[in-house]
């Protein structure tokens, strides 16, 4: 249920006289001339395959480009609709280089008009969509996204499979003109001879031949094309924090760190950052499929947010990126509605448990003290200590086997993670272990007795928040609860009041849903959550956090139209690492191992190798 938060409650934060800055909406005429130019691509692609559709009625729409009057024709119909497909995105969006590639195109097609088709009303159309692309220039000004090489190859991949299945498609529909009666592979050899300018070994009759060899060489000419472009255009990497950032951001978290729970995580590298203009507040974001994701409340003093939000805003207008926020608290929400005019969705609830209330007596806490109990008497035993009192070698061991015991492929997290062990700023994160000598005969493990870990970051300064839960597969189940048990007991040992735990997606659903007298709307929902538990933990989760009594602290999504949410959910499963867009493992690593350590980080750790970033 979408939730609108008034800003203007008592006991908010106080509401000044701000203009309320809305984000980057679809104006009319990108958003016209987008769909148009995705129309028409498709229409010209099917001109430049189709026989009958160049002979048909319907071919006078794609008048607007080139005709298909002859193989060269038909070549240049195909390219040019694959190059408005791929420009369509980039001007619904307001992207200044894809209208600025539209404006280039479109003479190319009017030129085309008049020499092959010799039609002027094709010719005065491409001029009219010309006149009306320069006279709205202004609404084509948002920035490029970050970008690196890699999207030359996902590029030469991508267009390369859609250019080898269109050429099976223009190979095979000329049934009539085919000598012969060519194979699967026969067609399959003939496309990819033909992408290289090079006569494959399906023959046809008349000119066929011809506009079969014209379509299928522009296909890979366009591949080739834009391949080269991507790999050597400037590249603008995704932003990451620098060294002045993060010091800035440390001393407001020094400052106001206690507000919010999720506070630290804006310390992750992958994450860049704006700053209001007095410095006091500050917005860290992930650009993601071309939403601007920001985790948590802003970071600093709360009367300085509506600054820092404001340059958020403006960042996403000039890139035109689809602002969004997801887990800020209800403070934090009322804020961004306030300021901005979005609207909030309540997600779930963040767990948080009081140390000095936490008891494992009581009926409530029988089976997480059964299980702790259980664990104890198998051998384990539990630390719990901070970062800056690990010996060097206990805190290599636990980096290699926090990487090694992951059960993904890719690292997960981004509101709730900070992606790193040890830090050599990070001494007052606390880290949880779990211990047992192996009884067995032979070497020990490469991880020694260490069986099972959990990390959390700082919440101010007696507070800290759960980050990271790793353990050995091979140890007894339950490892989680006795370190969390563990962690909860030690808290006040090391001054910590209250500990945040994981956030439980529609915690409220799920628990209202499973009572006596929960509406047939209500139980069919949960449904769906359970049934979507069996891919993203939502009920498990849910489950694990209700066995330490915590109280439930509301988290919300802040977003600018519902239409909207399905693109901001996506984002968001692929920030939290559930989708992954990126290379493989393998390449992954080598990609990461050529970015890491950033300078500054390299610096400190030639100061302290001890800490080294993980």
């Amino acid at each position: 249920m979408s939730v609108r938060i008034d800003g203007d409650k008592k006991g908010s934060v106080p509401a000044g006289a701000r203009k309320v800055l809305r984000g980057p909406r679809p104006d009319s005429v990108p958003s016209l001339v987008g769909t148009a130019a995705t129309f028409v691509g498709l229409l010209n692609i099917a001109a430049g395959i189709f026989p009958r559709f160049r002979a048909s009625r319907m071919h006078a729409v794609t008048e607007v480009l080139p005709g298909t009057t002859g193989p060269f024709a038909a070549a240049l119909a195909l390219s040019t609709g694959v190059l408005l497909l791929l420009l369509a995105h980039g001007l619904k969006r307001r992207k200044r280089r894809a209208w600025r590639a539209a404006v280039a195109l479109l003479p190319i097609g009017a030129v085309a008009q008049f020499l092959y088709r010799h039609s002027i009303v094709g010719v005065v159309i491409s001029i009219a969509l010309l006149v009306l692309l320069v006279r709205h220039r202004s609404e084509f000004t948002a920035l490029p996204d970050p970008r690196s090489r890699w999207k030359a190859l996902a590029n030469f991949i991508l267009l390369g499979s859609g250019s080898l299945g269109l050429g099976l498609v223009i190979v095979s529909v000329h049934p009539g003109r085919v000598v012969g009666s060519p194979s699967i592979a026969d067609r399959i050899q003939h496309v990819m001879y033909g992408l290289f300018g090079f006569e494959g070994p399906v023959e046809y009759a008349g000119d066929t031949s011809w506009t079969v060899a014209y379509s299928l060489g522009a296909l890979g000419l366009l591949t080739a094309i834009t391949t080269i472009y991507l790999a050597f255009r400037p590249e603008h990497p995704a932003a990451r924090l620098t060294e002045d950032d993060e010091r800035q951001l440390r001393d407001l978290l020094a400052k106001h760190g206690a507000r919010d729970s999720l506070g630290h995580f804006a310390l992750r590298r992958d994450k860049a950052v704006v700053f209001s203009p007095s410095g006091k507040a500050a917005v860290t974001y992930r650009v993601v499929s071309g939403v601007m994701l920001a985790s948590g409340d802003p970071i600093g003093d709360v009367e300085a947010w509506p600054g820092a939000i404001e340059r958020f805003m403006d960042e996403a207008k000039a890139h035109s990126w689809t602002p969004a926020v997801v887990g800020c608290s209800e403070t934090g929400g009322e804020v961004w509605t306030r300021e901005t005019g979005l609207d909030a969705l309540e997600l779930g609830d963040e767990a948080v448990v009081d140390a000095a209330d936490f008891s494992l007596s009581g009926r409530a806490m029988r089976n997480v003290r059964q299980m702790v109990k259980r664990i104890e008497r198998n051998g384990y035993e539990t630390r719990v200590r901070r970062v800056r009192d690990l010996s060097v070698g206990e805190l290599e061991r636990v980096r290699r086997a926090a990487e090694d015991w992951r059960g993904t492929d890719t690292e997960r997290g981004f509101s709730m993670a900070l992606g790193r062990i040890g830090d050599p700023d990070d001494g007052d994160c606390v880290i949880a272990t779990a211990h047992k000598a192996d009884d067995g005969p032979g070497e020990p493990g490469p991880y020694g007795d260490l069986k099972a870990m959990i990390h959390f970051v700082p919440w101010g300064s007696d507070g800290m928040s759960l980050e990271l839960m790793r353990r050995d597969r091979s140890a007894d189940p339950g490892m989680n609860e006795l370190l969390i048990v563990a962690a909860l007991q030690a808290a006040p040992k090391i001054g910590i009041e209250h500990v945040s735990l994981n956030f439980a997606m529609f915690r409220s659903a799920l628990a209202r849903g499973e009572k006596i007298g929960a509406g047939p709307v209500l139980r069919l929902w949960r449904g769906l959550l359970v049934f979507l538990s069996r891919w993203f933990q939502i009920e498990s989760l849910y489950k694990f956090n209700a066995k330490f009594q915590p109280r439930w602290e509301p988290r919300f999504m802040v977003y600018r139209a519902h239409s909207d949410l399905p693109r901001i959910g996506f984002a968001v499963m692929q920030a939290e690492g559930f989708v992954n867009m990126g290379l493989p493992r393998p390449f992954a690593r080598f990609s990461r191992s050529r970015q890491r350590p950033c300078a500054h980080l390299a610096k400190r750790e030639a100061e302290r190798p001890v800490r080294a970033a993980l």
